[in-house]
């Protein structure tokens, strides 16, 4: 696997699988790649404590193995994305990359500063990404224009802009489709992820440069805390609010995303909202 696109035969295969839980079959097939999406997603939080902590976010495999594997800790779109795809590529699968345009439910053009994978099986395109954070898809999604699945308690579908070109992943809210992220088909390589890295990492406009953002998608509960406000949203649309002490964030990390972090980490970041 000598130069390997994701850098899969770098990655050690038994600690990440044992990370998120997986003791499933190895073999590169579609029941594989659901369970690997769902294990994945389960067991690593969305966030991006180490640019709070003033912290360059380094994207090489090495560095993500120490980070989401050894050290327990989560990442964002562009870690997490970049260490399933090396698992996956590892593993045997036909895995390529590529770039989305955040809308939230807004109709605004913003620049590509997303990272998501598509999966080829047996003439069929998958998309599969495990680094949206809070409305992350909790398993592939058939890369297929009008196709909605329910995910858990929730709802996903894809639609093709003929227009633009664009995919378009929505999800069902209470009043209606939802866009997450619109997404073409030009492959996108670790490289552009370096460049896309760089300024949602450090660009003052960027929404995780000011403060903490942590999520985590599960199929009955989704979590939010974006700076000192923690959200739960339940699957009718009822959401409980409230704001947490700095002193409590380490351990909420911990107990309700997944997110371990070292003693001096934990002091630094209680520091970091005590200010």
């Amino acid at each position: 696997m000598t130069g390997s696109t994701w850098g899969g035969e770098q990655l050690d295969l038994d600690a990440y699988l044992a990370r998120i839980g997986y003791a499933g079959d190895r073999r590169p097939t579609l029941e594989t790649l659901r369970a690997l999406h769902a294990a994945h997603g389960a067991a690593i939080g969305f966030e991006n404590v180490e640019i709070v902590l003033g912290r360059p976010i380094l994207l090489d495999l090495e560095a993500l193995q120490a980070k989401m594997v050894r050290q327990r800790r989560g990442g964002y779109c562009y870690e997490q994305n970049l260490l399933y795809a090396a698992a996956l590529e590892r593993l045997g699968f036909q895995v390529s990359g590529l770039g989305a345009r955040i809308r939230m439910g807004e109709d605004k053009v913003r620049a590509v500063t997303h990272a998501l994978l598509k999966v080829e099986l047996a003439g069929t395109e998958w998309i599969t990404d495990v680094g949206f954070g809070g409305e992350a898809l909790l398993a592939p999604l058939p890369l297929r224009d009008g196709v909605e699945e329910a995910q858990g308690a929730w709802t996903f579908g894809l639609v093709h802009e003929k227009e633009s070109e664009a995919w378009v992943l929505r999800s069902r809210h209470a009043d209606g489709w939802f866009d997450l992220y619109a997404f073409g088909t030009e492959q996108r390589f670790p490289a552009d992820y370096a460049v896309f890295n760089h300024y949602i990492s450090t660009h003052p406009r960027s929404p995780f440069t000011g403060k903490i953002v942590v999520q985590k998608p599960d199929p009955e509960l989704r979590r939010t805390l974006v700076g000192r406000e923690l959200t739960l949203t339940r699957p009718d649309w009822s959401r409980e609010v409230r704001e947490v002490a700095p002193e409590e964030i380490p351990g909420l990390l911990d107990t309700a995303f997944g997110i371990t972090l070292s003693a001096a980490d934990a002091e630094a970041l209680v520091a970091t909202y005590g200010e």
